[in-house]
């Protein structure tokens, strides 16, 4: 392996964290691990990148504490790389970066909630239908850690928004003035109200938002809830699935969408943009409905 070239400035954090993640394929890298890639195949499958390459690039994650090599196979030896909580640490970076790149390359950069039907944030969002949610967990309303996919019902919805307070002065400055932000409270109030059919379809049904536990236990006691908030405020489910996100008051947000996953982890719909609540809550129980009827739902 090549010698790198080291920052001199050793007082800034910015550079010293660029010597270690400032190259496209390292940070591309620990994206695909945190989307629950593992094997030094599959990195190379999904990126394209030389063998040599992505060997010098692993080994120089290994060596920062980025990602852990775990065997996974003695004959002959094979390893698998996870992130660790150092790796982990790096989630808020991508995506604040995947924000940045809807934001101001993809897009306008407008401070949005919400995206066009046809942009390609939109495309990104539903090319997730017949991919896999990887295995991770999220701790709910209470602290308790939860899979996002319930493993005892046919279908999970998980329905994401960008956050709902039980006191109208909580809400960030200008929240109101934010496309796509406004309806939070009414979303999980249909979804309270109509909990019980989609119980009957043989689905449970999960909030997901960046919000704090203790700021999801407030709300849903206020609207009395009867299903799991789970919060995402480390990032794990964003970065796994590359959700989109918004940031207002300094604190990044999911944009509202919904996923209809099945008991294997696949991702069997997707809504999104969001633009009518209510539909979208019908949307939902009818993908379940008629994905229990079917075959793949027996």
């Amino acid at each position: 392996m090549a010698q790198r070239t080291q920052l001199g400035d050793a007082d800034c954090a910015i550079a010293q964290a660029l010597d270690v993640v400032g190259d496209w394929w390292t940070l591309l890298i620990v994206r695909d691990a945190a989307r629950g890639l593992r094997r030094f195949e599959e990195f190379q499958r999904e990126l394209g990148v030389s063998r040599k390459v992505l060997a010098e690039r692993l080994k120089l994650l290994v060596e920062a504490g980025v990602l852990a090599r775990e065997p996974y196979q003695d004959r002959p030896v094979r390893h698998e790389y996870r992130l660790t909580p150092r790796g982990r640490g790096l989630l808020p970076v991508l995506v604040a970066l995947q924000d940045w790149g809807d934001g101001w390359i993809l897009g306008e950069g407008e401070m949005t909630a919400t995206t066009e039907e046809a942009s390609r944030e939109a495309v990104r969002v539903h090319a997730l239908r017949g991919t896999r949610v990887p295995e991770l967990l999220l701790p709910d309303r209470f602290g308790e850690l939860r899979d996002p996919v319930a493993p005892d019902t046919a279908f999970t919805v998980l329905y994401c928004f960008p956050g709902a307070y039980a006191r109208a002065e909580s809400y960030p400055p200008g929240w109101g003035g934010i496309p796509g932000a406004k309806g939070c409270t009414f979303e999980s109030c249909t979804y309270r109200d109509q909990l019980a059919e989609f119980t009957a379809a043989g689905a449970t049904v999960h909030g997901v938002s960046a919000q704090r536990p203790d700021e999801q236990r407030e709300f849903a006691e206020a609207e009395q809830l009867r299903f799991p908030l789970l919060s995402d405020a480390e990032f794990a489910l964003t970065t796994a699935l590359r959700l989109p996100t918004f940031r207002v008051a300094g604190v990044s947000r999911l944009k509202r969408l919904t996923l209809v996953v099945d008991r294997d982890r696949t991702v069997r719909e997707v809504l999104y943009p969001v633009r009518d609540i209510e539909a979208s809550v019908t949307t939902a129980l009818a993908t379940v409905r008629t994905a229990a009827s079917g075959p793949a739902g027996v």
